[in-house]
């Protein structure tokens, strides 16, 4: 642990589960839990590239961190995973709940996302839930025994603009389209609101066993999106850009550490102000 660091941030000895490790915010979100100190879960769908992610991270910052495949729907493998972990570290401090279905719009995927609301398939509507919600829920559920046992946690849970407020469908509609073919679908945005709400719920279960559980909303990121969608974006965004990749990690650091002892039950947004207006 850096000494530049202020002890209320300092997670030196603490055990992070990280679903959707593997994921753009994912590798960010373990780099900083390594910097501060913690050990690292970084647990994702695919085990090789979990697995890879946790290596990366640790080359790139020192400290430990092991790659977990799991799928979070499976409630036999959360439960496995969460029981391993304890086994071999004797605690669970943190969780993150970071997996989740996330339509892209980056250049060479958006052709994909063509659905309307009137024609959305039920099964992508029920995957969602599963992996967004189900997936948040279980992880939890199973942490959160480990977590009353020790009287002590933190948990977060990531959220998205489009969680707070509905999606403005004008930034997928292509120039000289005649009819709009591309929009963010509606089961993101509900399963977002869902997690917000999952958070209170907990807050409040969990208030006096020294759980502590937030919300953390981030903003557009940055990821290869074309220079239309980016333009729109910046255009309704006070700061007048989308967020750089590493501008969640201190909001999320904030949240699992001492620096937020009297906080839960809260969502904190990091959006450059686009939930403002």
């Amino acid at each position: 642990m850096s000494n530049e660091v202020p002890a209320m941030f300092d997670l030196t000895g603490r055990v992070a589960i990280l679903t959707g490790g593997a994921g753009l915010l994912g590798r960010q979100y373990t780099r900083t839990l390594l910097e501060a100190g913690a050990r690292v879960v970084v647990a994702d769908v695919n085990a090789e590239i979990a697995c890879s992610a946790a290596q990366a991270a640790t080359a790139e910052v020192g400290g430990e961190a092991i790659g977990w495949g799991i799928d979070v729907r499976r409630k036999a493998e959360v439960e496995k995973m969460v029981t391993d972990v304890h086994e071999r570290y004797q605690r669970v401090d943190i969780l993150i709940n970071n997996a989740a279905i996330d339509p892209k719009f980056d250049a060479g995927t958006a052709a994909r996302q063509a659905n309307t609301f009137e024609d959305y398939p039920l099964d992508l509507w029920q995957e969602s839930l599963d992996v967004n919600l189900t997936g948040a829920f279980l992880c939890s559920q199973s942490v959160g025994k480990i977590m009353v046992a020790q009287q002590r946690g933190a948990i977060v849970n990531i959220c998205s603009t489009y969680g707070v407020v509905a999606p403005d469908q004008r930034l997928y509609q292509r120039p000289g389209e005649a009819e709009q073919k591309l929009f963010k679908p509606a089961p993101y945005s509900v399963t977002k609101a869902g997690i917000a709400h999952l958070t209170r719920y907990l807050a409040a279960y969990w208030g006096d066993k020294g759980i502590r559980v937030n919300t953390l909303t981030p903003g557009g990121v940055y990821n290869s999106q074309d220079d239309d969608f980016v333009t729109k974006y910046a255009a309704r965004t006070p700061l007048g850009r989308m967020a750089r990749q590493n501008e969640m990690n201190g909001a999320m650091l904030f949240l699992v550490s001492d620096a937020s002892s009297y906080m839960t039950g809260s969502n904190l947004v990091v959006d450059g102000g686009w939930t403002a207006w």
